[in-house]
């Protein structure tokens, strides 16, 4: 069975979505990413291949996310994305009048517009992490409760206690104050939640025209008090797509369906999860740039190198056949 799958490396989780020729789900798989991006696309391969039946070929492949080369070079994609070209994509197959994509993950967060089906703009989180998933992590244990927990309770809050969303700093000493002043925990962590949709607004959404319908994707879409904030703040409905979490990983398989011929993938199968990579880098003295380029090596080869302000060694490593 004809089959394409598309995998979204991100800072903090790996993502991976398998969809047939009518584009259909047929397998997902959502993990932590714990640092080691190469071990978790490589345990990704091995638990998605647990779930696939033995008549499906995968016939085309592609990777997006942060650590997008680094995936592709690994599985051999055929096609290397960026995150905001797969969200919008996923995000108009599920939703076709789509106009605003909100996205939140676990240390980044993005807005993307969409008019008539055509990406018109976007904006990405700055190197604060307040807009993002770790932020309510990071409160979430300082609470001492589950991020589930801080989700299921976040309903119950009443809109009461203000928490400052500047950065995580301010945040944490505002809310260890509102729980000095007895004020119910409830309320706090919906304080959180408005806290950090407010910075993701201030920040990341700051000058965009942010028009219904609105698509709420990634792993913090899981958060239920994050929808009722958004929905809150906005004044409109919040669409939460089933497999939210692993939208880029969908818009991956989607995109690289609609370019690869059938039986002309590079994937180089599943048996890529067992061979051990080495991991190094360097420093490339050609110009005085300076480029610290990351390597990537099996124990025959180097299988990619990438980081550079251009495409010397990237082109080295084609050339040499890796």
């Amino acid at each position: 069975m004809e089959a394409y799958l598309g995998i979204d490396v991100g800072s903090v989780t790996t993502k991976l979505a398998v969809l047939n020729a009518e584009d259909e789900m047929i397998a997902s798989l959502y993990l932590p990413t714990a640092g080691s991006p190469v071990a978790a696309v490589q345990e990704g391969l091995r638990q998605i291949r647990r779930e696939l039946s033995s008549d499906v070929k995968i016939s085309g492949v592609a990777a997006t996310g942060s650590a997008r080369y680094l995936a592709g070079a690994i599985i051999g994609a055929d096609l290397v994305k960026n995150e905001i070209t797969c969200q919008a994509v996923a995000a108009i197959r599920e939703i076709p009048d789509v106009q605003t994509v909100i996205e939140i993950g676990g240390q980044d967060s993005k807005v993307i517009l969409i008019r008539d089906g055509i990406v018109t703009d976007f904006g990405m989180n700055t190197v604060c992490a307040a807009g993002t998933g770790s932020f309510l992590d990071h409160q979430a244990a300082r609470l001492h409760m589950t991020i589930e927990e801080l989700s299921r309770r976040a309903l119950f809050g009443s809109g009461a206690v203000r928490i400052s969303g500047r950065c995580t700093v301010f945040a944490e000493s505002d809310m260890v104050h509102k729980q000095q002043t007895g004020h119910n925990t409830d309320d706090i962590i919906y304080g959180l939640c408005r806290a950090l949709v407010s910075n993701y607004l201030s920040d990341v959404g700051a000058g965009k025209d942010i028009q219904p319908p609105v698509v709420f994707q990634g792993g913090v879409a899981f958060n239920r008090g994050i929808v009722r904030a958004l929905r809150e703040e906005l004044k409109t409905e919040i669409i939460v797509p089933l497999h939210h979490e692993v939208m880029g990983a969908i818009g991956a398989a989607l995109l690289v369906h609609e370019s690869v011929p059938v039986s002309s993938s590079r994937f180089k199968g599943f048996g890529i999860s067992e061979i051990e990579y080495q991991a190094s880098s360097f420093t490339c003295n050609a110009c005085p740039v300076a480029c610290e380029i990351a390597r990537l090596a099996d124990d025959e080869r180097v299988v990619a190198c990438w980081g550079g302000k251009c495409d010397m060694w990237e082109d080295k490593v084609l050339n040499q056949g890796a």
